[in-house]
């Protein structure tokens, strides 16, 4: 019986419409004269979607509980069974404990399968899910069975089109869409998971075409997507080849690949460069192969390389064999003058050291002779009893010394062998044709053999120093990455790791970071490593052998490239105060002269007006007077308190005396002091809401600030809420009003002093109310951020950490 087949519509979130396209599907199946049926489809209570689920056949569910009736399902075989919420675990009483186990005995049966599953729901992606959320996920499924569907359709909508689909009730009731707007479904949260959905189907359909091209045995290139590749040979070309192939991938959106052939080249140089291919946004790899081009075109095609970027001076050899290889890729020939007058690739040192090949030469002096003399004194040995011994001999010098001496050694014995043991006797000659055939077969053997014994030393010797320079490399880097200085910290670890006594850092001749004992100089270094530019690293302590100096050499490039970091970072935490002060003053100044001027332009003609001896004024017209001078002088006394106020969170001065407090305690003092127009305020902050960890006073200072704008621009009959979340450690006070909004590209505008926009008043204040509910709110170890309400209006954030009671 043929295993059915599954089709799965997944999403990045609940309400993309998964279940609906399902049904579309199941309908477009029944029309087609297939038999369908409904397993198991949750409506959610969604008008649309439970009117698709009419005119197809629905199996009953099972009475003890609202679960999908599997041996009901079974038993009534059809073609096609929809089953809807693919990682739904069952209530007890069931032959399995998730819906994926029943589908998977669905298949099993030969029936195909119509299901549904959203992105934060694959096992692979609960942990980065909660991080993005702050839910944990109870209700998983595994990759493997969603990349064992035959067809995997993703359903998609963007965050925007999706929370105005819960605004308008399409997802979820009314009572229930504000608190999912303020939690899972705010836009940051929605498009993580979109861009998690899109990410894995995309290499979903990666992973099938290459297991497609595999099974089909197609090594063409295919050019579904762009990518190039450059060719490094750790040379000093290679920065101008990742220069010129990033400009070829940034031309064409395509992706920007670099490869390396291992084969002993500069690690330093690779260092660098691997450094700038990947501040280029493209992606390092390396290789192993005896043969460079075979191993590049390989790679090239494994990778579905559409364009491959070479040096034309160096490698010239390689350069021809990739280029008359390529067939569908596209191949680049970059000139340089590097290439030209760059140090060409250093010769491989010897498999063996000079003492094992001279202790090789003289086994062969000796054991030769010996060997000789003692077949002599034996009474007619057969030839080829002659050839095997001289043969173990010959093998025997190969396992000391190496080729060289095993081949002197091959080319004494065969003359030995047919001096001594081939008739005619004592004559270079040979009068049988098998005797020949033996000598020739001999010497063939013990060629091969050396040959074989001196490249397996070779590779051996390879490989222990590449391993010990891997080793280096990563414990050096593992500190740095542990350190909270990274260029202390690598030169710490490379002092440590080769035993010096003292590593410094120079710039133009300076000291700018030293590990040990200090005081080292140039004169004083034992060896001077360049870094790139006018920076060197000194070492005291011992010499270096070739081999350390070559790793010496990479991590002095990242060192150079650890001091440029430490020197931006620098720069710019230096600059921003400096430019935020310089901004501060200048709308200070513009503010004063406009906004400080407006209120006591008004009350000093109030006044002006009541001591005037011209006019005589009423009761009511003294009274409205006096009226607008003392609300001046209010909005002048208020103004000249938020000043002092955004003074004191500019210099650090401010006093935060945090507590563990309630949101239902503080909410409502912050109403109160609003007066009668916060009675129309909605809040829904639940009761077990955890408690807020922050200072009383400054938190109703803000939550007074965020509602009177709230209320200001609010429209009749579409009054502010104050609603409550937590999220982790984490509680979120959100202040949504449906006024005339701010553009998203304005937001943190509105948080600059003395700035007004949209949902800010206009007419009244300096612009400080944003600016400094924000300060007062990071003062107390929280954020105000804004964001969009849906069907319009500003929605403005207050997240605080929690209480140690909550």
């Amino acid at each position: 019986m043929a295993r059915g087949e599954l089709r799965i519509y997944l999403g990045a979130a609940p309400g993309v419409g998964k279940t609906y396209a399902m049904l579309e599907e199941a309908h477009r199946r029944a029309g087609r004269g297939t038999d369908v049926v409904v397993g198991l489809v949750e409506t959610h209570g969604r008008p649309h979607t439970a009117a698709m689920v009419g005119g197809l056949e629905v199996l009953p569910r099972r009475e003890s509980a609202a679960e999908m009736d599997l041996d009901a399902l079974l038993a009534r075989r059809p073609e096609v069974a929809v089953v809807d919420e693919l990682a739904h675990r069952n209530a007890p009483g069931g032959a399995h404990t998730r819906r994926w186990q029943d589908v998977a005995a669905l298949l099993d049966a030969g029936i195909s399968v119509l299901t549904t599953v959203d992105v934060h729901h694959l096992e692979s992606l609960t942990d980065v899910v909660t991080r993005i959320t702050g839910v944990a996920q109870s209700e998983t499924v595994p990759d493997v069975v969603v990349r064992g569907a035959e067809q995997v359709e993703l359903v998609d909508m963007t965050p925007e089109a999706l929370r105005r689909r819960m605004a308008h009730g399409n997802v979820y009731p009314p009572e229930r869409i504000d608190a999912a707007l303020g939690n899972w479904f705010r836009a940051g949260n929605l498009a993580a998971l979109r861009e998690l959905a899109l990410l894995w189907l995309a290499g979903q359909v990666e992973e099938r075409l290459d297991r497609y091209r595999a099974d089909h045995g197609i090594d063409t290139v295919w050019e579904t997507r762009e990518r190039v590749l450059v060719a490094l040979s750790g040379g000093p070309e290679g920065e101008t080849l990742i220069r010129r192939a990033a400009r070829i991938a940034a031309r064409g959106a395509a992706d920007l690949m670099a490869v390396h052939v291992t084969d002993g080249a500069d690690p330093a140089g690779l260092a660098r460069q691997r450094l700038l291919v990947e501040s280029l946004g493209g992606t390092f790899h390396l290789v192993s192969g005896a043969d460079v081009a075979r191993a590049l075109l390989d790679f090239a095609r494994a990778a579905n390389v559409t364009q491959v970027v070479l040096g034309f001076s160096r490698r010239g050899r390689t350069r021809r064999r990739v280029s008359a290889a390529a067939g569908g890729i596209d191949v680049h020939l970059v000139t340089f003058e590097q290439a030209e007058n760059g140090p060409r690739r250093k010769r491989m040192p010897a498999a063996l050291s000079r003492a094992r090949r001279f202790s090789g030469l003289a086994v062969a002096l000796v054991a030769l002779p010996l060997l000789t003399g003692v077949l002599l004194a034996l009474p007619d040995p057969p030839l080829i009893n002659d050839i095997l011994l001289f043969l173990v001999v010959v093998v025997g010098v190969a396992l000391i010394g190496g080729l060289w001496p095993a081949l002197f050694a091959a080319v004494s014995a065969s003359l030995l062998l047919n001096w001594f043991f081939t008739p005619p006797y004592g004559r270079f000659a040979i009068a049988q044709g098998h005797n020949l055939l033996a000598l020739a077969i001999f010497v063939l053997v013990a060629v091969a053999v050396s040959w074989v014994v001196d490249t397996a030393a070779r590779r051996t010797r390879q490989a222990v120093q590449a391993s010990a320079e891997a080793q280096t490399l990563a414990t050096v880097a593992g500190g740095v990455l542990r350190g909270q200085r990274p260029l202390l910290a690598l030169l710490d670890r490379l002092r440590e790791t080769f035993g010096l006594v003292s590593v410094a850092l120079l710039e133009a001749g300076t000291v700018v970071a030293e590990v040990g004992e200090p005081g080292l100089g140039p004169a004083d270094a034992d060896v001077t490593v360049a870094a790139g530019g006018d920076v060197t690293v000194l070492l005291a302590g011992r010499t270096l052998e070739a081999s350390d100096r070559r790793v010496v050499e990479a991590f002095a490039a990242q060192a150079a490239v650890a001091l440029r970091q430490e020197r931006l970072a620098a720069e710019a935490a230096t600059a921003k105060p400096l430019a935020e002060a310089n901004r501060l003053r200048t709308a200070l100044l513009a503010a004063v002269s406009h906004d400080l001027r407006t209120p006591l332009a008004s009350a000093k003609a109030a006044v002006a007006s009541l001591r005037s001896p011209e006019v005589r004024f009423g009761e009511q017209d003294r009274a409205e007077l006096l009226a607008t001078a003392d609300e001046s002088l209010d909005r002048l006394g208020r103004l000249v308190a938020n000043l002092l106020d955004m003074s004191r969170l500019q210099a650090g001065a401010l006093g935060v005396a945090a507590i563990d407090v309630g949101a239902e305690d503080v909410v409502p003092m912050a109403l109160e002091e609003l007066g009668p127009a916060a009675r129309q305020v909605a809040v829904r902050v639940p009761d077990d809401l955890p408690v807020l960890h922050a200072d009383p006073g400054l938190l109703e200072r803000v939550l007074v600030n965020l509602i009177g704008n709230a209320l200001r621009f609010s429209p009749p009959g579409r009054p502010p809420m104050v609603t409550g979340s937590s999220h982790g450690d984490v509680v979120e006070l959100r202040v949504i009003d449906h006024g005339p909004g701010i553009p998203a590209s304005r937001w943190e505008d509105v948080f600059l002093p003395f700035q007004r926009l949209g949902d800010r008043d206009n007419h009244n204040g300096v612009g400080l109310g944003l600016a400094l509910s924000r300060g007062l709110t990071e003062a107390m170890g929280g954020t105000l951020t804004p964001d969009e309400t849906p069907g319009g209006g500003l929605t403005m954030i207050l997240a605080l950490p929690t209480g140690a009671a909550g």
